[in-house]
């Protein structure tokens, strides 16, 4: 009678566990082995769509350069060292045949620096990521085990960039200015840009050209973003990523009622879609271009959570 009973209580916390698991947590509609979420929506023919976009024959770095003075999300650094492996004294290497010398690099840095995708594994909510992956499964030291940023196929899709400075009649908008649904909607319509399923969705706001080399400390302290509302509806539109012209796409500090970086949250957690950070918008804009062939190949390192990234806008 008492291994009945606890083996009822057992039962009974089982299913208990399983169903605060499913409030936290929804399948991926790719089905429960899913670990690419959005980038199944790359596709051939949408590749082929995307391609078709290719008017001038122009190419655009969507990445920004950094160095050892980037600032980053605390407690974020990078630090690049250039060495000469036995040549000291001035040797050469004479096994190469002739008096031969060379730089080699050595590279000490967190990921999350600059230009970056964020993975699926990067920010979940009580203890969960992605299709319903516990922390437990898959945050081990040594990288993740699933979710890594090396898996993801190279995406290649119709990008479009929406000004959002120019929809609030600004060159820089402020930190903390947020916008949503109504805002992006609103914007969109009078750039005359339509956002559909399987894009690549960019902001921008004018923040990283306007702070990033003229005052780091507020660049980094702080931003103007996507707030919760917003994320929620560029979900409802299936993109395959989200980004803008700053470090972390939501508003700093964040809009009323908001979590900070919940936006994430939505995006990545809740729908597998994933984000693009601190993109290099304001010259394909100023060369009056909002839509155009993205490309991303990252870095595989395997089991990464974020990865530096340089995608280039073909148009």
């Amino acid at each position: 009678m008492k291994f009945k009973t606890i083996t009822t209580l057992a039962c009974a916390l089982g299913l208990s566990a399983q169903f605060a698991m499913a409030q936290d947590c929804a399948e991926s509609q790719w089905g429960k082995d899913d670990t690419i979420g959005a980038a199944n929506r790359v596709t051939p023919e949408n590749t082929l769509k995307a391609a078709a976009l290719i008017k001038q024959g122009k190419s655009m770095p969507l990445g920004i350069v950094i160095d050892s003075n980037t600032p980053a999300f605390p407690p974020r650094s990078l630090n690049l060292q250039v060495v000469q492996p036995n040549q000291q004294g001035g040797q050469k290497l004479t096994q190469f045949g002739y008096p031969g010398n060379y730089n080699d690099d050595i590279l000490q840095t967190w990921i999350g620096i600059g230009s970056q995708i964020d993975g699926l594994g990067h920010l979940g909510e009580k203890g969960y990521y992605y299709n319903c992956l516990s922390e437990t499964e898959i945050s081990a030291i040594t990288g993740l085990t699933k979710l890594g940023t090396h898996d993801i196929p190279p995406i290649v899709a119709r990008g479009v960039i929406i000004d959002m400075a120019k929809h609030f009649g600004k060159e820089v908008l402020d930190a903390g200015e947020h916008f949503g649904e109504a805002e992006i909607k609103a914007a969109a319509t009078a750039q005359g840009v339509e956002i559909r399923e399987g894009d690549v969705v960019l902001f921008h706001t004018g923040w990283t050209e306007g702070k990033l080399d003229s005052d780091p400390t507020a660049w980094v302290s702080g931003e103007p973003g996507i707030n919760v509302d917003g994320a929620r509806y560029m979900a409802s539109l299936n993109p395959i990523a989200v980004g803008a012209d700053t470090w972390g796409i939501e508003p700093i500090p964040p809009a009323p009622g908001d979590g900070a970086f919940y936006g994430h949250v939505v995006l990545l957690k809740e729908n597998g879609i994933y984000i693009l950070e601190t993109m290099n918008t304001g010259p394909i804009l100023r060369d009056g271009v909002n839509e155009f062939m993205f490309v991303l190949g990252q870095a595989r390192i395997r089991g990464a959570v974020q990865m530096i990234i340089n995608p280039v806008a073909l148009y």
